[in-house]
């Protein structure tokens, strides 16, 4: 079983939240979307036809959503079998935080990494959210 295929998102916190967004439009050119991050387009290297994107995204100094990690950013590893991933993470001793969730846009599990680093794991639904 492939377990991670590649980076889903890098995501982090940031004091000004606002300011963070603009620096990073106005300097490196990233189209930040109304929700604080933008999407790089790729395709994958052994079919050209199969497509996918990685996320990046500032977040609110106060967030919640890396908790309970004290860090200030998150990976997005991308997967092909959440499900079947979880179990075998399980079998060898790693917590999930928090129950799977599943959506439009994919399947998503959170664990942690032995310095306390939240890691999110994403699964892309088999077609495409509009």
């Amino acid at each position: 079983m492939k377990r991670v295929t590649g980076i889903g998102g890098i995501f982090f916190k940031c004091r000004d939240h606002e300011a963070q967004k603009k620096w990073y439009e106005k300097h490196l050119g990233l189209a930040i979307n109304d929700w604080g991050g933008t999407i790089f387009p790729w395709r994958d290297q052994e079919n050209p036809e199969k497509t996918g994107t990685t996320s990046w995204s500032v977040f609110k100094e106060n967030t919640t959503y890396l908790n309970p990690s004290s860090k200030d950013f998150m990976i997005n590893y991308r997967v092909e079998n959440l499900e079947a991933l979880l179990l075998a993470l399980k079998e060898e001793g790693v917590e999930q935080i928090g129950e799977m969730e599943s959506h439009e846009y994919g399947k998503f599990a959170w664990i942690m990494d032995p310095d306390g680093n939240r890691i999110e794991l994403w699964e892309e639904p088999k077609t495409p959210a509009k």
